[in-house]
């Protein structure tokens, strides 16, 4: 599942999905182009000429299209949730400030003029708040002739969190960010492998080592959704793959993923896909329009 929102500066790409071959996600990235990526499951390699770097869940990371290329890779069979935002060098001309010896390097070398060298810095860990600003951008909340705006806005403030480096003094990522982040993706992870029977808010609590109302504040700090939200989420999600691959008919899709009333099933379906579950394989969602970011 992939989506992407266009403006003559900026593209933004959302990827779910788990394929059956390879991806190479960098053959659209433009000559001269720098992007982010920023993943949050499943494991990318970047390869250059010279080097080649693994990015593991949870971590970002900056490069530069050249001469010769980079590629993306992405394994099959695994599940894979990524954004990549690409930039173009007079939209950060125009909206980043302050001076270039705060910049990331790679982004100081591109902003310093044209070039073909392709540049690639080596992944760092997601913070917490960016994390959740990176999730958030699955719930555009304005309506279309406001989504473009919004996701420029969304676009912006990932730049301000990545693009700049820690001057002397700054607060780094505290020690308690750091568990906070790894708490909320064991929960995840859990949710995802129990869509059936969902543990209890206190028993999810007591399996990523904190006490349930602190979870609950801090997966909708991190995530831009309640606990609630996610898992409905990711059952529709799942139950979407589903009818998809043909394995399920409705009835045993809404059972799978843990819904007990099909027609509770059927309108959050509707909800989420803009089409019911009888007619979702046959009449798949289309590409989304440039202020829509997923399509299926």
């Amino acid at each position: 599942m992939s989506g992407s929102t266009l403006d003559p500066g900026f593209r933004l790409c959302w990827y779910e999905e788990g394929r059956e071959a390879p991806r190479e996600w960098l053959a659209e990235l433009r000559l001269g182009a720098i992007e982010l990526c920023l993943n949050l499951e499943g494991a990318g390699r970047i390869r250059g000429d010279q080097e080649t770097v693994e990015l593991p869940p949870g971590a970002w990371t900056i490069y530069r299209q050249g001469v010769p290329a980079l590629t993306g890779e992405r394994q099959a069979g695994k599940r894979h949730r990524f954004v990549t935002l690409e930039f173009s060098r007079w939209f950060l001309r125009q909206c980043l400030s302050g001076s270039g010896e705060h910049f990331h390097p790679v982004l100081g070398q591109f902003l310093a003029g044209p070039g073909i060298t392709p540049a690639l810095a080596m992944p760092e860990r997601l913070r917490p708040i960016t994390l959740g600003l990176v999730e958030s951008l699955q719930h555009c909340p304005v309506g279309r002739p406001a989504c473009e705006t919004w996701f420029r806005g969304k676009a912006i403030e990932l730049a301000a969190h990545l693009f700049y480096r820690a001057a002397p003094g700054d607060r780094a990522c505290t020690r308690s960010e750091r568990i906070g982040c790894e708490r909320v993706a064991r929960a995840q992870e859990i949710l995802r492998n129990r869509l059936q029977e969902p543990p209890s808010l206190k028993e999810l609590g007591r399996q990523v080592g904190c006490s349930p109302f602190h979870l609950s504040r801090l997966f909708s700090q991190v995530t831009g959704q309640t606990l609630q939200q996610y898992l409905r989420q990711i059952r529709l999600e799942r139950a979407a793959e589903l009818l998809r691959s043909g394995r399920c008919n409705v009835t045993e899709a809404a059972f799978e993923v843990g819904y007990n009333s099909l027609s509770h099933f059927s309108t959050a379906f509707r909800e989420m896909f803009q089409c019911c579950p009888g007619l979702y394989p046959i009449r798949p969602r289309a590409l989304p329009s440039p202020d829509s970011p997923r399509s299926a």
